[in-house]
This record gives C-alpha cells, structure tokens and sequence, in this order.
C-alpha cells in the first residue's frame, strides 16, 4: 500500500484549516436547516454554487430538517430511489424534484 503524500508543514497546516473551514459551513447549514432559517431549495440552490455545501450528504441534510428523523429520511430516500451515500451534487434533477415534493 503506497503511502500517503509528504507534505510540508505550511501545506499540512493549510489542508488542517480547509478541512476545518469545510466542517463549520457544513455544520452551519445544518444548524440553520433545523432551526427553519433556511429551507430545502434554498439549500439545493446554494449547492450549486458552494462546492462545500455539494459534498453534505443528503441523508444528513434529510435528518436536519425539522420534523425528520432518521427513519423518516432513510425511509424517503429508499422510496424515492436515492443511495444513502448520495450527495447533494450527485442529485439528478429528477431526484431533487421529487425530494422537492416530498419534503415541500
């Protein structure tokens, strides 16, 4: 197994702060998913313009919205025909309409 990349310790030090950086946005969407100060297409837009906010996983976006547990959303998703493992910028239009009118 070959093994990872030598970085530097400012390269090091920069990818520990995006990595960081990546975890706040996502976390602070999720927060405000929950707290209804943004809504599901609100969100699906923002994905198209925000590569951090693409890489949420929809399961995880399911389950922040109020209302929504985690059966509810995994049951959905299996309905809807929809991976777990799916991200936001995997959705198909298809996909994101018919997320659209279950959750709407």
């Amino acid at each position: 197994m070959p093994s990872p990349p030598q970085l530097t310790p400012e390269q090091r030090q920069a990818a520990l702060q995006k990595a960081a950086e990546a975890r706040r946005v996502r976390s602070d969407v999720k927060n405000r998913l929950k707290m209804g100060s943004i809504t599901l297409p609100e969100l699906l837009d923002r994905a198209d313009k925000d590569p951090i906010v693409a890489k949420i996983k929809v399961l995880a976006v399911l389950e922040s919205l109020p209302g929504v547990g985690k059966v509810t959303a995994r049951r959905t998703m299996e309905e809807l025909k929809i991976a777990e493992s799916r991200r936001l910028s995997g959705l198909g239009p298809q996909q994101r309409k018919s997320l659209l009118g279950a959750f709407s």
